[in-house]
């Protein structure tokens, strides 16, 4: 689903005036696709990969490199200013609307919180409720401004992103901490409440073993004051010990649970300082890491890691921008709200960082080897049959440690419909083609966990025959070589040749 028609389906479940101080995101995007074509500058990626600059125009109303180059830069200095004021206004919109909010939930919160008087359940639920409301509205917003400037930094070929997000890191929206911190006493003013009244336990079930237990687990030890001793029918009570809630507050756990998985992508020349980096912010921030990957080619280095947040700390966003910055990287992210099923990951399945996202897939290890070298030649040609064949690499490894590379295991996704022997057939053509050796197997615990090898030892593990070495020592190297020729030139068989050696 585009994030377009799921931030309409998210605005339209808030009320009215909230609805009226969203970012105008189908505005921004609109503004971008009709007004940014033919703009990007940066020309590696504004062309088809097939096109060809030419020396010299080859028509006469072809317009020659430095004319091109001086159109798209005179567009993008002309609408790259006009897009980052709409955006201005839109921020400033919304982060003002974010105050007045801020401030009367704030006073109502205080109010629920005031011990000189007896708030009830329901004047606790709303006042969470609200409070809940502004993380979920914030985080929408903020997620549609990164978007909007990642779709600018891709049509214009400019990179605005990074220092657009730590300029909104010094506004209200993002800097505010009051409301985080009210939402701990809030929460155990609620549990206090609920113990008290002994509210009924109804409808909301959660599975035993579930994301969402663990989820609730996480988001309550966060949110909520365990005030000893806890009462038996409290709020941890009512979603973890008995996998029900209240009729009531079945809507707010659910709003409790909603995490954003955020896809983080940070690479730069400083390797290690970029990682520690990457993981202060989200100590900082108190994330929940899902996985990582690392990329290293000398001392660049992308870290990539995919987390979870189960609050609506925007602020995290700014830090990381600020770590990319201090370290000289290049910082891209992607937010993956909960509730917005990602269509690229087939049947709804989850995958690693390092797997290809493709549905009925089977895990295979190839190894190639040459001593003399792996070419360019056979590789080439190993990765055309790969791509003939929708295999998809996942991850590359270097096997040997000489000066020139001869052996390169490649982990596969491979389509389930293909044949094992019809690759193998295939493959054996490939190899005997650059007399390069390929093994193709599953990945799986028997290719892991070897009990028992069986292989040649002569001139195959390694570079000698044993009996010549024998024979060597014993004075009649010459006589027992002429024998084992004679045995690999056809002339005697084995058992002939053994006897006589």
């Amino acid at each position: 689903m585009k994030y377009g028609i799921h931030l309409n389906q998210e605005k339209a479940e808030f009320p009215a005036l909230w609805q009226a101080h969203f970012i105008d995101y189908d505005v921004l995007k609109g503004f971008l696709k009709t007004k940014m074509v033919d703009t990007n500058v940066r020309l590696s990626t504004a062309f088809p990969s097939t096109h060809v600059f030419q020396w010299m125009p080859a028509t006469p109303d072809e317009p020659c490199f430095d004319q091109m180059l001086a159109q798209r830069l005179a567009l993008v200095s002309k609408l790259t200013p006009e897009f980052v004021s709409m955006l201005d206004k839109e921020v400033d919109r919304f982060n003002r609307f974010f105050i007045t909010v801020k401030a009367e939930i704030k006073n109502r919160v205080a109010h629920v919180l005031d011990t000189s008087r007896q708030a009830g359940v329901a004047e606790c639920e709303a006042a969470l409720s609200d409070l809940l409301l502004l993380e979920r509205f914030v985080f929408l917003n903020f997620t549609a401004v990164a978007k909007a400037l990642k779709k600018h930094d891709k049509w214009s070929g400019l990179q605005i992103r990074e220092p657009y997000l730590v300029r909104t890191s010094q506004l209200s929206f993002v800097v505010s901490t009051s409301l985080l911190q009210l939402k701990p006493e809030l929460m155990g003013r609620l549990t206090d409440l609920l113990a008290e009244q002994n509210v009924p336990l109804s409808t909301l079930v959660l599975p035993a073993g579930s994301d969402a237990i663990a989820s609730a687990t996480a988001a309550l030890k966060d949110m909520a004051v365990v005030q000893p001793p806890l009462p038996p029918v409290g709020l941890k009570h009512a979603v973890l010990g008995d996998n029900a809630a209240s009729p009531k507050l079945g809507p707010l756990v659910g709003l409790m649970l909603e995490t954003q998985t955020v896809m983080i992508s940070l690479r730069g020349p400083h390797g290690t300082d970029i990682i520690g980096g990457v993981l202060r912010c989200l100590s900082t921030h108190k994330c929940q890491i899902v996985d990582f990957s690392l990329s290293r080619l000398h001392h660049d280095v992308t870290f990539g890691v995919l987390v979870r947040l189960h609050n609506r700390d925007v602020d995290l966003f700014g830090d990381l921008a600020k770590t990319a910055q201090k370290w000289d990287g290049t910082l891209s992210f992607d937010v993956q709200d909960a509730r917005l099923k990602a269509s690229k990951l087939a049947d709804s399945a989850q995958f690693a960082l390092s797997e290809a996202p493709y549905a009925k897939r089977i895990k295979y290890i190839a190894t190639v080897l040459n001593e003399r070298g792996l070419t360019p030649e056979f590789l080439s040609e190993w990765l055309a049959w790969l791509l003939h064949k929708r295999i998809s690499v996942e991850q590359m490894r270097r096997l040997d440690s000489r000066t020139t590379l001869m052996c390169v295991e490649f982990r596969l996704s491979v389509p389930d419909e293909l044949s094992p022997d019809e690759m193998k057939s295939e493959l054996i053509a490939i190899s005997t083609g650059h007399q390069t050796d390929v093994a193709l197997q599953t990945d799986n615990v028997f290719r892991r966990q070897k009990r028992l090898v069986v292989f040649d030892m002569d001139s195959t593990l390694i570079q000698q025959e044993v009996i010549d070495e024998i024979a060597r020592i014993a004075g009649i190297e010459a006589q027992v070589a002429a024998i084992t020729e004679r045995a690999m030139q056809g002339e005697l068989d084995f058992k002939e040749s053994l006897a006589s050696r």
